[in-house]
């Protein structure tokens, strides 16, 4: 691997392009969206991959810690 997995990143990816494809989707009349719909689709997807990105380095320096390198490395 060339780097480690992040799935903070991941999420805020998925939810971006989410965002990406609603907006999309009301900008060629597809779909009638409020306009208040998508700050709180991007906002509390953001929220959700920092807590995820915060778990997941809390887990890699408990594992680091621990002397436990069963998991990183392969």
């Amino acid at each position: 691997m060339r780097h480690e997995f992040q799935p903070g990143r991941l999420i805020a990816g998925l939810v971006l392009m989410l965002a990406g494809a609603l907006f999309l989707a009301d900008a060629t009349g597809e779909a009638e969206l409020p306009w208040y719909a998508l700050p709180p689709i991007v906002g509390g997807g953001l929220a959700l991959a920092a807590a995820t990105g915060i778990a997941t380095m809390l887990l890699r320096r408990r594992r680091r810690e621990s002397g436990d390198r069963t998991g990183s490395d392969g």
